[in-house]
């Protein structure tokens, strides 16, 4: 665990805190916290023992967040291959139950940010896995819109637990410079889910039974596979490195001691009003409420409208369900290919405006082009091409998981941002309007002044956190105290963030 430098190994490490000042501080600390790194004394982390340290975090950590979110995904988007397997009656009121699920999300997902905080977060996160799998099997007597609409709203409810919580767990889990490849791994799930729901629906379209629909079954197959991952999840997930008993002791030590350099935050129960007014004065995070209300619109109806504008390009029903399996490749694709570029060349948001260049290339392809059997492939591949959203979309939350330090100014922030995430999803679906098919040029006319809106604000985003970084490097400068500072903070980086050297990453 500690011992001799090595000579040809990068290695990291960071003064632990003098005990006296922990004596003074220990009020403000999270205890359980406090009584590990008080234990680690001073301790190295080369880079043989990160990575295995990485590995095992993976194990469990990682396997969890992608299989819940590509469940959670799956279950979700269930109702768009629903729709044309005889459940949709009415255009109108198939985006209204693409919508009402996000009223559950609104409702739920500042107690959600709030319970995270104060409850185990792995029992708590099986919890509603569990009761969202069950909500999902009860679509089974979903006959009319009135009780669709009631299990949409409890899905919601159910679900928000994910985004925030996979936030929370990863700056909780991992170093910085991991977590927009983390971020990248769970939310691309999105991208898996439309392969292997396309596979669902492909096989479940050939179900011809006078007792069963195709689209009862499912759901029912869905909810049943969700409730047993539940079960997996209670088992398998830690509730934090303190209290991950499938590691040993000194594991569990320097897990803490790898992150401890993220200044953003492991656990701290203890809810501080100061972290939410300064959520609230900080402009960044307004940045990030407004892209994401933006960039949401057309996520949020392209998302659920995929499967209907496919078939209204002039393809089978189950030629839909197979192409959705294209979508979800590509999804995968530009999600990986975004986390790696940022990573590889240390650029976020240069890489957000590259991201949105297809999607205005192909929204506007989609605009020109009238539906014909010649067109209808090209249309296609525009379409894809409007998919790039993603990285954009899954960049933004790395932003914010990498550049918000204190527990409960990441809880209220989180909570921001995807109360936001469901304002635009909720906003998205409207935007197709059933008097505009087949070609939802209105709708499309909406997409691409959002590309334009979400263009300004990134640029004013990223010239914010430079302008940030700049006045903390000459308040470095004029401040001789600036390192001693840095030091007294070294064990209050570990709950409530940020000093002197913390750099925000754009």
């Amino acid at each position: 665990m500690s011992g001799p430098k090595p000579t040809e190994q990068h290695v990291e490490r960071v003064a632990s805190p003098d005990p006296d000042i922990l004596q003074d501080k220990h009020t403000a600390v999270d205890e359980e916290l406090r009584r590990y790194v008080v234990a680690a004394g001073s301790v190295e982390v080369d880079e043989a023992t990160s990575k295995r340290l990485r590995r095992l975090i993976d194990k469990r950590v990682l396997v969890v967040m992608t299989g819940t979110y590509f469940l959670q995904s799956l279950d979700k988007n269930a109702i768009s291959f629903a729709a044309i397997m005889g459940i949709q009656e009415d255009a109108h009121l198939y985006s209204w139950l693409h919508t009402v699920i996000y009223f559950g999300i609104l409702f739920a997902e500042y107690p959600t940010n709030l319970l995270v905080q104060k409850l185990p977060i792995g029992k708590y996160l099986a919890a509603n896995i569990f009761l969202w799998g069950l909500t999902l099997t009860m679509n089974v007597f979903g006959f009319n819109f009135a009780i669709l609409c009631v299990l949409r709203v409890l899905l919601g409810i159910f679900e928000a637990v994910s985004q925030p919580t996979f936030l929370l767990l990863s700056s909780m889990w991992y170093k910085r410079e991991e977590q927009a490849h983390i971020v990248a791994y769970w939310y691309g799930m999105n991208g898996v889910q439309g392969i292997v729901g396309g596979l669902f629906a492909y096989g479940m379209s050939h179900v011809h039974s006078p007792v069963v629909k195709s689209w009862q079954l499912l759901f029912v197959l869905l909810g049943c596979i969700t409730c047993l991952w539940s079960i997996f999840v209670l088992w398998w997930m830690p509730d934090s490195p303190m209290r991950a008993k499938c590691y040993s002791e000194e594991d569990r030590i320097l897990i803490i001691e790898r992150v401890r350099a993220n200044q953003t935050g492991i656990q701290n129960r203890k809810f501080k009003k100061g972290h939410v007014q300064e959520a609230i004065r900080d402009p960044q995070i307004w940045l990030y409420i407004l892209i994401q209300i933006i960039i949401q619109i057309p996520t949020g109806g392209l998302g659920s409208y995929s499967t209907i504008l496919i078939k209204n390009f002039g393809y089978t029903e189950l030629q839909t369900e197979l192409l959705s399996m294209v979508n979800g490749a590509v999804q995968c694709v530009v999600l990986l290919s975004a986390a790696w570029l940022s990573r590889h060349y240390n650029q976020t948001i240069l890489f957000q405006f590259a991201f949105l260049i297809p999607n205005i290339a192909g929204t506007a392809v989609l605009m020109a082009v009238p539906i014909s059997s010649s067109t209808k492939v090209g249309l296609l591949i525009a379409y894809w091409c409007t998919l790039s959203f993603w990285g954009t979309t899954v960049l933004l939350m790395s932003l914010l998981s990498r550049n918000v330090a204190g527990q409960t100014k990441k809880s209220v922030s989180t909570a921001s941002l995807f109360l936001a995430w469901a304002v635009g999803n909720m906003i998205g679906p409207q935007v197709f309007q059933s008097k505009d098919a087949p070609r939802y040029f209105t709708c499309f006319s909406v997409h691409m002044g959002c590309y334009i809106v979400i263009i300004i604000l990134l640029a004013l985003l990223r010239w914010y956190l430079k302008w940030q970084n700049m006045k903390r490097d000459q308040l470095q400068e004029n401040d001789p105290r600036a390192s001693e500072l840095n030091l007294d903070n070294a064990f209050d980086d570990l709950t409530d963030g940020e000093n002197l050297s913390f750099r925000y990453k754009y």
